[in-house]
């Protein structure tokens, strides 16, 4: 059921009730009077009669908050130490050559994490934004020797025929327990700051599955409700729900939520390059906070006004997006990849930079960031990502075991893999970071 007839029902309702007040008082209220007043009345905003059991959020009330991080307005919270947190993160996928997650395989259990997370702590990195489903028993014994925090996102099939399918619904929501279970199992969920459920869905799935399903536009669950969304926004929801609602009834508590988008299909609506119409934008609002993959040469990005500050488009996107939600806002992936050529003229920015480029355009990313008009709601940033990962995109079977020039999926790593698999920085753009995670 959508908006206005959501609308409708409650102002019927009302005005059943108040219908014998107004026939009793006849010489005060006159019909035309009570006609416009039905006409107000539709006008108000449903929010104004929304469920009292419902927060801002669409997490219900009666659904316990989580045990240490937590939302509080636009902020989240470490109840223990009572501060609230700003996240200096790294995008975290420790494939090294001859290795892949394209058959479901883990990264290796070795001793890779000592020395990957003893280099991010040197950068002054608080946060991983883990990207594999399952990590090894060797990286949680890693992280129990720091003070980092962790993400879980959990990648779902974003090129789905249709994402209402039940079928694909079901396995999803399978495989996301799954990722669950693994965190109680072995992973540490006394680290673990939030699950995000799907990570960058593309916009033809999008599009299919809208032009589907015109009139699935409500979804009420046990713990997450929305009304007046997308179908896309629907299935999202529905999965959110479905994950919570497991872990509190199979292990008494719950992290936070989120659904992972990207700048291509909204959330921001006004921009020419969008590769979903206006109908279809897709806004990842759906759970605890706004978690959103913002690179400064992607769709909706470039083409917005400059910003209040620094004048540049990405600022200028920053403060749309902080302007139109009141959730803690998560920049889970900024970065630039370095292969050695753009092999994408149509899509600019899209590989071909210089590393001795890189540490000027981090800086400058830091300073939109932390300068921006609203920036008190963005909770962190991740740069995308610590090490290059040669499997990318999985064109054949051995893909993994070259460095291909041409796919600049490859390339991200602010350090490269040396030939005995050790990570060699490139040029100054850790050092870079180190100076920006460890300004005050």
């Amino acid at each position: 059921m959508g908006l206005i007839s959501d609308r409708k029902m409650w102002v019927k309702k009302i005005f059943s009730k108040t219908k014998g007040i107004f026939e009793c008082n006849q010489r005060f209220f006159h019909p035309a009077v009570v006609g416009l007043l039905f006409v107000f009345l539709s006008l108000i905003p449903l929010a104004c009669f929304a469920d009292s059991t419902t927060s801002a959020t669409g997490i219900s009330h009666k659904t316990p908050a989580p045990k240490r991080y937590v939302v509080k307005g636009s902020k989240i919270y470490d109840i223990i130490k009572k501060e609230p947190l700003f996240f200096r993160g790294m995008g975290y996928s420790p494939y090294l050559p001859n290795e892949t997650p394209l058959q479901g395989e883990p990264p290796g259990d070795d001793d890779r994490y000592e020395e990957h997370l003893g280099l991010m702590k040197d950068m002054g990195v608080n946060y991983l934004h883990v990207f594999p489903l399952k990590m090894p028993p060797k990286f949680f014994a890693a992280l129990d020797k720091t003070d980092m925090l962790y993400g879980q996102d959990i990648w779902i099939w974003a090129y789905e025929e249709d994402f209402l399918a039940e079928a694909f619904l079901e396995k999803t929501l399978e495989d996301i327990k799954s990722v669950i279970d693994h965190v109680y199992q072995q992973g540490r969920p006394d680290r673990l700051v939030f699950f995000s459920i799907g990570d960058e869905l593309q916009a033809d799935s999008v599009i299919r599955t809208d032009s589907r399903h015109p009139e699935v536009r409500s979804f009420q669950g046990k713990h997450l409700s929305v009304s007046n969304r997308t179908p896309t926004e629907i299935a999202l929801a529905r999965l959110i729900d479905g994950a919570m609602d497991y872990e509190l009834t199979r292990y008494g508590q719950r992290h936070l939520y989120c659904h992972t988008s990207w700048t291509h299909i909204g959330p921001i609506a006004d921009r020419p390059d969008l590769e979903v119409p206006r109908e279809s934008i897709l806004n990842p609002d759906l759970g605890d906070l706004v978690c959103l993959n913002i690179y400064t040469y992607a769709n909706g990005v470039r083409t917005s006004p400059p910003g209040s500050i620094t004048g540049t488009s990405y600022q200028g996107y920053l403060e749309e997006l902080t302007a139109q939600t009141d959730k803690p806002i998560f920049i889970t992936q900024v970065g630039l990849s370095t292969s050695p050529f753009e092999p994408k003229p149509w899509v600019p920015g899209f590989g071909g930079h210089k590393v001795e480029d890189v540490p000027k355009a981090f800086t400058a990313i830091w300073k939109d960031i932390r300068t921006a008009k609203g920036h008190e709601k963005i909770c962190g940033v991740s740069f995308f990502e610590l090490n290059d990962e040669w499997w990318k995109s999985g064109e054949d079977p051995t893909d993994s075991a070259r460095h291909e020039q041409e796919d600049p999926e490859e390339w991200f790593g602010l350090f490269s893999v040396g030939p005995d698999h050790r990570l060699v920085p490139k040029g100054k753009i850790p050092e870079t970071l180190r100076n920006l995670y460890r300004a005050p």
